[in-house]
């Protein structure tokens, strides 16, 4: 074959090798340097360009994968995704920064952001709430590794939240099935409003609907009790002065005897 022929092959070899190559969505490797890399991950995310960012962070680690800039770029890379609403992907990799640096400064903030992750998700309580579990826990989670931490101080409030999400979600369940005549069902949830979230705003609202199923029931002792309850926690509330009129066929707010209105519910209860 002549040189000449030779030369026509190769050049038709290298026009077929970039068709190719334009033809795939692969994407040319091309190394720099981990400032560069680095800078131009924090600029992306300056500008609010949050999954390019994530990206870029990513590249970081994959091109420099035992420089000081991957440990960090692995977290940047979390709450990118975080900040792009891709709550899983910032999961993800919290989970895997907080496995292969368990000792570094920065762990307390990726247990928080991790908890963050969950609690952005929490949805209506007419909703599935098991990511609100999950935030729940990994809240609790935070102020146990670290209690003194300027994330436990946050995490406690959003505890407090969440908790009374989850207590609305059961007080939901427990008025279905009341309003359905299902009184044992919806005593059940009433109930545990009461034993498990007894710091949450639903609780008045839990014992007077479990005065009037127990009273729909006719355990009427049982109404009385509940209804004492309520009376010595929540004695100015509306919920007491319903269920006063339930079990006892009277409303305080109508009476006018001259006796006091702790008195009266004594001779009531007792």
């Amino acid at each position: 074959m002549s040189i000449r022929r030779l030369r026509l092959v190769a050049m038709g070899a290298a026009v077929c090798l970039l068709v190719t190559a334009c033809g795939t969505d692969e994407e040319v490797y091309v190394e720099r340097k981990v400032e560069f890399l680095y800078n131009t991950a924090v600029n992306s995310l300056e500008a609010r360009e949050f999954k390019n960012a994530a990206k870029e962070f990513e590249e970081v680690e994959r091109q420099h994968p035992y420089s000081v800039w991957a440990v960090k770029a692995k977290l940047m890379a979390a709450y990118s995704n975080y900040q792009a609403n891709r709550y899983d992907e910032a999961v993800i990799g919290l989970d895997r920064y907080i496995r292969l640096h368990p000792g570094n400064r920065d762990v307390p903030y990726a247990y928080y952001l991790k908890a963050l992750s969950y609690y952005e998700r929490i949805s209506d309580v007419a909703r599935d709430q098991r990511i609100t579990e999950q935030a729940l826990d990994a809240l609790t989670e935070v102020v146990r590794r670290f209690p003194n931490s300027k994330y436990a101080r946050d995490a406690e409030l959003k505890i407090d939240l969440t908790r009374d999400h989850l207590a609305g979600k059961q007080m939901e369940i427990g008025r279905y099935y009341h309003d359905r005549g299902h009184f044992l069902a919806a005593i059940n949830r009433f109930r545990r409003v009461v034993d498990n979230y007894q710091t949450t705003t639903h609780v008045p609202e839990a014992l007077h609907r479990l005065v009037e199923a127990y009273t729909a029931l006719g355990v009427m002792d049982e109404a009385r009790k509940v209804a004492a309850v309520l009376g010595h926690n929540y004695p100015g509330s509306e919920w007491y002065l319903d269920s006063y009129a339930v079990a006892a066929g009277s409303d305080l707010r109508e009476e006018t005897e001259e006796k006091g209105f702790f008195a009266r519910t004594w001779d009531w209860l007792f």
